[in-house]
Parts: structure tokens; sequence; C-alpha cells
């Protein structure tokens, strides 16, 4: 141990490194390559994690939409073609029926599915935005970010029916001043006077709105009242428990409104649906497979360059026979000769693991800064854990001590006479 800390061996050490400085330049990136590869690429594993993590967290990841269309096969005395309409007594009966739904938003919607939009006024000030009849429960399964001062739709409004808004942050912005607080203010939608009791922002949630920040949210009650729509739903956004296949929801909501609306239990063109679990399990699993990948091109690429350290050492204690056999002639012992052959080899890999994490951080550092606010792009916070990077750089050493091995009981294994006998 105590040759570990000798200046002797060390000198020795740096003198051996140094007899090929291009060969031993080679070598080092060969390993730091490895380790530069892993540190980037699970960054950017976690990254894409946490970027969409981020862009769904304030949808629930295991939640579905579902709406009608048209259907493609007669059925129960119905031709082919027929509209279907869902309503708001499907989600009693979808919730008596279906027993993992935590949730159910009834929606309906002008300004949107091919609808026209509304016509909306504000004084001089005029245009056509989508409208939304919502249920407070809404923010059960998607939350919506209020600015201060105001609030979302609650019970009371769709119980009196209440005309009241929540307009989106564009919204506000194509009909109101920018130094004027629309909370409280008056606006006509369809000729119809609304007080705004709020506005929210604009938070892109990777697919899975039908809305965005042009929008204007009014109760469900009174959105019947303006237009007519009665007791007809335009879709319904659901979310399963968190521990409930969502894939497995869609399939029994659907299996459940064809017999409720009488649709061919095959017709797959009547019900149309927007599975965001599944998704979301997607990116999940693409996320842990790239770590996964990153793990398996880090290790293989580590373990190549280790593996070229030790070629390296085995060309060196060749090259360097005659010295070998000289200090084994003055006393050197072999336990000696072999700690000196491992430490080349452990610290020429602890540089390099240490070279590498120092490139792959900064390189992570950059990334993290090009794309910090880069809402479109599903990468936020590309960082690797510290125990992961350890674990890394100790795997590095110890392969470095085993592949270090190799040369040194080849180091040891030359005898005095024969290497001095060498020209």
């Amino acid at each position: 141990m105590n040759s570990i800390f000798d200046r002797d061996t060390w000198q020795e050490i740096f003198g051996s490194i140094g007899q090929n400085k291009v060969r031993t330049i080679i070598t080092v990136i060969g390993v730091m390559w490895g380790i530069f590869l892993y540190i980037v690429l699970s960054g950017i594993a976690k990254g894409v994690d946490n970027g969409f993590e981020n862009q769904f967290e304030r949808i629930s990841s295991n939640s579905m939409f579902v709406w009608a269309q048209y259907t493609s096969i007669p059925y129960a005395g119905f031709k082919t073609d027929r509209g279907i309409d869902l309503q708001l007594s499907d989600v009693e009966s979808l919730r008596k029926s279906i027993p993992e739904i935590q949730y159910i938003a009834p929606r309906i919607q002008k300004g949107n599915f091919g609808s026209a939009a509304a016509s909306v006024v504000n004084g001089k000030r005029s245009g056509s935005f989508a409208i939304y009849g919502d249920f407070p429960i809404l923010l059960k399964i998607r939350s919506k970010d209020i600015y201060d001062g105001g609030r979302f739709i609650n019970e009371l409004d769709i119980k009196e029916s209440r005309k009241v808004c929540v307009i989106g942050e564009r919204t506000r912005k194509e009909l109101f001043e920018d130094n004027i607080n629309p909370i409280g203010e008056y606006i006509k939608i369809e000729n119809i006077f609304f007080r705004i009791i709020g506005i929210h922002k604009y938070v892109d949630e990777g697919g899975g709105s039908f809305d965005d920040d042009g929008d204007i949210h009014v109760p469900f009650t009174s959105f019947k009242r303006i237009f007519n729509s009665g007791e007809r739903v335009g879709f319904l956004l659901i979310a399963g428990f968190d521990d409930v296949d969502i894939l497995k929801v869609e399939e029994k909501v659907k299996t459940q409104l064809k017999i409720i609306h009488k649709i061919h239990p095959d017709d797959d063109q009547a019900l149309g649906s927007f599975n965001l679990g599944a998704i979301f399990s997607r990116i999940l699993r693409f996320a842990k497979g790239m770590s996964f990948l990153s793990l398996v091109i880090g290790i293989t690429t580590i373990l190549a360059g280790v593996i070229g350290i030790g070629n390296i050492l085995l060309i060196s204690v060749k090259e360097r026979t005659k010295e070998i056999g000289i200090r084994r002639a003055i006393g050197a012992s072999p336990n000696h000769i072999r700690k000196q052959i491992i430490l080349e080899s452990v610290f020429l890999t602890i540089i390099a693991g240490i070279i590498g994490i120092i490139i792959g951080a900064f390189v992570l550092y950059i990334i993290n800064i090009a794309t910090e606010n880069l809402d479109n792009v599903p990468l936020k916070n590309a960082t690797v854990p510290i125990k992961f990077i350890l674990g890394a750089l100790f795997l590095m050493i110890g392969l470095g001590t085993i592949i270090g091995f190799i040369p040194a009981e080849k180091a040891i294994s030359i005898k005095p006479i024969e290497a001095l006998r060498e020209e």
C-alpha cells in the first residue's frame, strides 16, 4: 500500500506514460469517449423525460378524450352515416358501469371540430373565438393556470346558469387594451353580455387539449341557453385512477356508449378517441429505452477504451523488458512491479474518466441553455444524478484495475537473466 504514495513509483509511472505521449493520448481519448457518451445520452434521456412530464403536468397522464362521429355499419334498424350525439345522461351511465373511471368532464364547444367560431364583441373590438361549455370538474383532470384576481367556473355558476366567462390571454389581448384589467368587465358573446371572471394562461399540454389561449369558457348550462344545444355533449374528457389501464378504460367506454346509442359493436368509426395515457406510456418507455441504450453504449465504449489501455500497457511492458529485468536484478520485487503496472492502468482510467465527465457535463450545460426558452422542444433540465456518474467512474476504475493485471502479470513473468540478454 505504501508504494501507492511512493514518489519513486509515480516517477516511474509518469516516465512510462511519457515515453509515447501520442499513444497515451489516443488511449485516454478512447476511454474518455465512453463516459462522455454515457453522460450526454443519459442526460438527454432524462431531459426528454422531464420535458414530457412538464408538458403533461397540467393534464392527467391517465386520461382520454372520446367524441361522437358517424356510423359506418347499419344496426338496430338504423342506416349507415347516422350522426351520433353524446348526451349528459351518458356521463352518469359511464360512471355507474365503469368503476375504473375517476373523473368525467363533459364538454361542448363552438368553433372547433369544424364548427364556426362564435362572434365576440367588446366595444369597437371584435373577433371570432372558440367557446367551450364546461363544468368545474374539468380542473380535476386538467388544470387551468388562472391569473391572480380571477377564478374558473364554479358549481354555483352551473346551477344558476350565470353569464360569466373565463377568457384566454390571447383573447384578452385581442379584445382589450394592454392597460385594462378585464376582470369584472363585460363582453358580448352572440349578442349576450357575459362578465369576465378569470383569464387563463396558455400552457402547451403536449397534444392533450383541443383548446388554447384564444378561447372562452362559459358554464355548460349557460352554453346550452345561448346555442340551444339541449343535453348534447361535444366530447368527454375522462380520467382513470392512477393504477388502471387507460386503454382498457377506453375500450369499456366505447362499448358502453355503443350500447347506449345503438351502435354496432364492430363499428369503429362511430366514436372517435384520443388516448393521452397511451401516448404518455409510450413516451416513458422511449425515455427508459434511451436511458438503457445510453448505459449499454457507455459501458461498451468504456470497456473498449479500457481494453485499449491494457493493450497499450502490454506494448509498454514489451518495450521495457530490459528495464524491468534490470529492476528485478537490483532487488525490485514482483509485487512492486505488479503494483506499478496496475497503477498506470488505473491512473490513465481515472484521468480519462474525469475528463469525460467534465466535457459531458459542459455539453449538457450548453444543451440546457440552448433549450431553456424553447417551449416546443420536449427537453428540460438534462442532467445525470451524481450517484450514476460516480457509479460509472467506479466501474471504470474497477475495469482499469482488472485490465491492468494482464500486463502486470506479463511484466513479473520476465526473468531478469533473459531480459538482460535482449539487445
